[in-house]
């Protein structure tokens, strides 16, 4: 019998498949081989989970941030912990997919890459197609957004900085928002390296606080720290879900790209 090149390249690609996933005897090793055939979905949410050093993930988000930038940086910095510890499932997921999220999704200023990176490893490890488990994700999620809005930040200073980075409150979970707010604190351009590194530092910030919350999660012991401000749920009152004019939908904090609403709401 006359064996081809392709045929003999198949053939090994199947058995190394087959080999890779007998060596792996849990029910994940199900969804991995029902997963090459494209018959379900795939490997099911939520992955496993362990306790990790908050500091030693925000270090590697910094490292990370100089590597893919600010999304790929915290999804890394939390992801690539998860296969030193864990292994598989985490050593199949190609983290550079996420440099998508640089500077707001493409540079376009949208919603800061960290958060982007932060929440999906957050959904990685606590969410999945049920509501319930949906939830969980989403309670975490809103954390981590309150925090960032509310807190000075960043609060992480990297083991070699390259500059002095100061502080400040964005009121935003927008890449353009939080830059603008913390270049009039800094008084620096917004493409300067002095930014740059300070978008660094809020990746390796955010990262941090991300794991924070996931191991006090998987202690089962989180509860929300951040709460929406008094002057966001005026807002929603009127704009939100149920109000009077129901004419947008967020649990952003308004004030940050729009009218402060004690001194400038328009008069009813």
């Amino acid at each position: 019998m006359k064996l081809s090149r392709r045929g003999l390249l198949k053939d090994a690609g199947v058995f190394l498949l087959g080999t890779t996933l007998g060596g792996l005897s849990s029910p994940l090793s199900k969804n991995l081989a029902t997963a090459s055939t494209g018959k379900p979905e795939g490997i099911e949410l939520p992955w496993p989970y362990k306790k990790l050093n908050p500091e030693v993930v925000a270090e590697n988000a910094y490292v990370g941030y100089y590597k893919g930038a600010c999304c790929y940086g915290a999804f890394e910095g939390i992801i690539g912990e998860l296969r030193k510890e864990i292994g598989s499932p985490y050593i199949m997921i190609p983290t550079s997919m996420m440099i998508f999220g640089e500077g707001g999704i493409a540079g376009i200023a949208s919603i800061c890459g960290a958060l982007n990176g932060a929440s999906a490893a957050i959904f990685l490890i606590t969410g999945g197609m049920e509501k319930e488990k949906r939830e969980v994700a989403f309670a975490l999620t809103k954390e981590l957004f309150n925090w960032y809005e509310q807190e000075a930040l960043p609060n992480y200073k990297p083991q070699k900085p390259k500059f002095e980075i100061v502080k400040s409150v964005s009121r935003s979970p927008l890449c353009h928002a939080s830059v603008s707010n913390w270049c009039k604190t800094a008084k620096f351009k917004a493409f300067s390296k002095e930014r740059s590194e300070r978008c660094g530092w809020l990746t390796a910030s955010v990262a941090k606080y991300t794991v924070e919350i996931l191991n006090k999660h998987a202690e089962a012991s989180f509860k929300p720290a951040h709460k929406l401000s008094p002057a966001v749920q005026s807002c929603r009152s009127c704009h939100d879900k149920g109000s009077a004019l129901e004419d947008t939908r967020g649990l952003m904090d308004c004030g940050g790209c729009h009218f402060t609403p004690r001194t400038k709401h328009p008069k009813a």
